[in-house]
């Protein structure tokens, strides 16, 4: 098997509101849009993100698990500046996402900060100089 992620999905409780927040407020284009059941996203040049109503989710993968806390998964948009990232939680908090960590210099040497989704899904926002940026920036 080759190491390669085609799809991610979330399993998001109002797919309505998902919606909302991904293409009218954060200005994504759909690549799929079945109303009611999913909404894909191309997020890479052979990656999807897909936003799957959470019953149909949870009927065809099993039963979801709840409970206080975060979802233990980050979801990262690395861009190339630092005032990058505070423009891109500004336009997350202007689509309604909650802020959940304000952007700060991180001991990694870069600068991020996070927003939640609808759901909760936390995006982290990073400039990452170096050889990380090299990778996912191209």
């Amino acid at each position: 098997m080759e190491p390669r992620i085609s799809l991610i999905t979330l399993g998001v409780a109002d797919l309505a509101t998902t919606r909302r927040f991904y293409l009218d407020g954060l200005g994504w284009e759909p690549e799929v849009d079945v109303a009611d059941e999913v909404v894909m996203i191309r997020v890479g040049e052979r990656l999807l993100l897909s936003l799957w109503d959470l019953e149909a989710f949870a009927a065809e993968v099993g039963d979801v698990r709840r409970g206080p806390g975060v979802v233990p998964i980050t979801l990262a948009h690395n861009v190339a500046t630092a005032p990058e990232v505070d423009e891109v939680l500004a336009t997350a908090r202007r689509a309604g996402a909650d802020s959940v960590g304000a952007a700060a210099w991180r001991d990694w040497g870069g600068y991020s900060g996070y927003f939640a989704d609808p759901d909760g899904y936390r995006w982290e926002i990073a400039y990452n100089p170096g050889p990380i940026a090299d990778l996912v920036l191209g």
